[in-house]
């Protein structure tokens, strides 16, 4: 299967540069399962669009200020660091710049010397390891020194670094926000609960990698990253009793689907889990966990493009895509929303 033919042309102009005023004022394309019919609605009909015994799971995971500006201790130069995965204790995976300034051995000043980092080891992929040095809390340090890591694409500056995190995101740890989250308010999420729909909650910390372009020409090629994902055992629980009951599992967005598929995949179940998946799902896969999934629109040639197409077909997928340039739909993390209809 050819990378390309994932591939779409996408106007730059439809690339969203900021959240709009109100969460829910965004536009739903819905893509019937089925049918493959499509249908223009606004983002507030999924309250419709689900139904009592369905279940809506959500990513908690909190989007860290992983964005540090620092002086190299030597120079004076200033380096940036963007926080990716935390290894064990202090010692984090990164990405680096200006890399070719950063060797084993170079240490990073932060907030005049309030957090300290030496760089331990050149990853393959150009990244950087660095061994963190401070007194205090780190995470509090961070929130004082560090800045949301927008997506590259986004150019424009955010005002309010809440509207870049979900209303239910407590669990702190992703370099990314899970963004068909970014979608729903408190009130409607109530609301949803009131008509009977079960609503869990699963972790798994993004990482930048899930939104970068497949470099190989061959989808089976490519070697996806790993995240960490948690799945709580009340959670299983309500997942089991959805789906023995007959109703619908409602992944929101493509980390939600990567983390049941991984749990299912592992247990033939849904049961209690932890641990690192680099599932990666692409057509021929065959979901066992998720019925039905809300998500934003994604950047050509990208694993979350596939993943989607894994679940309604390449070319419907595609066709939907094609339709959204049409009809101008807002595209990436604060873009507008896409519901594969189960």
């Amino acid at each position: 299967m050819n990378v390309n033919d994932f591939d779409f042309e996408l106007p730059e102009e439809l690339i969203a540069q900021t959240p709009l005023k109100t969460r829910t004022d965004s536009r739903m394309l819905v893509l019937d399962k089925q049918t493959k019919d499509l249908s223009d609605k606004a983002f507030s009909d999924i309250e419709m669009e689900l139904k009592a015994g369905d279940c809506l799971v959500l990513n908690d995971t909190k989007v860290l200020p992983a964005r540090l500006i620092g002086e190299k201790k030597e120079t004076g130069a200033v380096i940036e660091v963007l926080l990716l995965k935390q290894l064990e204790n202090d010692v984090w995976e990164t990405l680096a710049k200006p890399a070719k300034r950063i060797k084993v051995g170079t240490e990073v000043s932060f907030g005049e010397g309030a957090l300290t980092a030496i760089c331990t080891n050149v990853l393959p992929d150009g990244g950087r390891q660095f061994q963190f040095n401070y007194k205090g809390v780190f995470y509090e340090l961070l929130e004082k020194l560090g800045t949301m890591p927008l997506p590259p694409y986004i150019k424009e500056r955010l005002d309010d670094s809440d509207r870049y995190q979900t209303v239910y995101a407590n669990q702190l740890g992703s370099a990314a926000a899970p963004t068909a989250g970014l979608h729903f308010t408190a009130e409607l999420l109530n609301r949803i609960k009131e008509k009977g729909v079960s609503i869990v909650y699963l972790t798994l910390h993004v990482g930048l990698g899930t939104f970068r372009p497949v470099s190989v020409e061959s989808v089976e090629d490519h070697l996806m990253h790993s995240e960490y994902y948690a799945l709580s055992d009340s959670a299983a629980t309500i997942l089991r009793g959805t789906r023995k009951a007959g109703g619908r599992i409602i992944a929101v967005g493509t980390t939600s689907a990567r983390t049941l598929e991984t749990v299912y995949s592992e247990h033939n179940d849904f049961v209690a889990a932890t641990g690192w998946t680099s599932i990666f799902i692409y057509p021929g896969y065959t979901y066992r966990a998720v019925d039905g999934l809300l998500t934003n629109f994604h950047l050509p040639k990208s694993t979350l493009v596939m993943l989607v197409s894994a679940l309604v077909g390449k070319e419907p997928l595609m066709q939907a895509y094609t339709h959204a340039v049409k009809e101008r739909y807002r595209f990436f993390s604060f873009g507008d929303a896409m519901f594969i209809r189960p």
